[in-house]
């Protein structure tokens, strides 16, 4: 890509020069150390300080931190690009970069690769060695299959789709478009669903086939070893706009909202609805068959065991870590409550003279 000035990069992303809109910009880099013709950001106030004394040759501001940084008077001179929100309009920038030094110009089959005679690929395709695509499968426009990927029998992936190496896409699954999948994910593996058939001499645990699929919708980003497993017998959908981390189970049934984002190692079992908009911290869990609001926020580690109906709540389980010794004191606390709550209730009985104290005192008096 030709070296943008600031003036074209305010223009594609809607934001305002302030400064000299002719100023060639290379590169990004961090408010301490950027230096000349790299672009920074300010979108946190803690790192104003930075921002007031960064060798950057143009910074990402808001109009709010700009005009703080002018009456500390160190606006004057510099180039500042004004954006509504500067993370995001850093994250715009970001983007144009990182598909010019990453631009991946192959096309083609791999003559390594194993396609089946049925299975569409498009010519703006490329399909990497080592890969296996099974029949029936069909991909969209300029999807990129990395080496030792699989995408099974009657597969949809959509135009424009990443799927890094050694990803795993099973049979009927669907990948939409402009999706990103990174190595070691596996769309559409079985659900966990089995029958237990109990019986004097033990159990036994049927399989239920798991005949769904995994649908996933437009600009969805599966991070790497995260399983979305396919449905019993509807299927598992993550709508369009999903960012899911690393190491994320996805269990059979599960639908997760539009532009819904949940960090690493969180798990969803199956059947739980997630709505639109949430946001879903590191390590939660949710059981299943659970009903969540949209808008609903959930603190890492946090254990959600039921619905949640109203939309725009913010949920948190988690015991804030303490030293050792602390926690033990207010652990055996929390062990002791069901008996403080007992005695609780005795005292409350108590003042409302139906406790067997007050009974006793109220039977004196009546005799004396």
């Amino acid at each position: 890509m030709k070296t943008p000035t600031l003036g074209q990069l305010a223009t594609d992303t809607g934001a305002q020069v302030v400064g000299d809109p002719t100023l060639a910009v290379r590169g990004l880099a961090p408010l301490d150390q950027a230096g000349e013709g790299q672009l920074s950001f300010l979108s946190n106030p803690l790192y104003l300080p930075q921002a007031l004394t960064s060798s950057a040759a143009a910074v990402i501001v808001s109009p709010a931190d700009l005009e703080r940084i002018r009456e500390q008077g160190h606006a004057d001179g510099r180039n500042w690009l004004v954006a509504r929100n500067p993370y995001v309009c850093f994250a715009r920038i970001a983007q144009q970069f990182d598909r010019a030094a990453n631009h991946d110009p192959r096309t083609g089959i791999d003559p390594r690769a194993s396609v089946a005679d049925d299975a569409v690929v498009p010519a703006s395709c490329y399909i990497g060695p080592n890969v296996v695509i099974e029949a029936g499968a069909r991909l969209g426009e300029r999807v990129r299959v990395l080496a030792n990927t699989y995408i099974g029998a009657g597969a949809q992936i959509g135009d424009d789709t990443l799927l890094y190496a050694n990803v795993s896409i099973y049979h009927r699954c669907v990948v939409g478009q402009r999706c990103i999948v990174h190595s070691g994910a596996v769309i559409g593996a079985d659900g966990f669903g089995f029958a237990p058939d109990i019986r004097p001499d033990g159990v036994e645990y049927v399989k239920i086939p798991q005949t769904g699929r995994a649908v996933l919708g437009d600009d969805v980003e599966i991070g790497a070893n995260t399983a979305v497993d396919r449905g019993a017998m509807g299927d598992t959908v993550i709508e369009e706009g999903c960012k899911i981390d690393n190491q994320v189970q996805i269990a059979h049934n599960v639908r997760v909202g539009a532009h819904t984002v949940i960090a690493g190692c969180a798990a969803v079992a199956g059947s739980t609805r997630i709505g639109r908009f949430c946001m879903i911290g590191g390590s939660a869990n949710f059981a299943g068959h659970l009903q969540i609001a949209d808008r609903t926020t959930v603190s890492g580690g946090t254990s959600i065991t039921k619905s949640i109906a109203r939309p725009g709540q913010h949920f948190t389980s988690v015991f804030p870590f303490l030293p050792h010794g602390d926690w033990e004191r207010n652990a055996a606390i929390v062990r002791g409550l069901s008996k403080l709550r007992e005695r609780v209730m005795q005292l409350e009985k108590r003042l409302r003279g139906q406790g067997p104290d007050a009974t006793t005192k109220n039977t004196e008096e009546k005799s004396s």
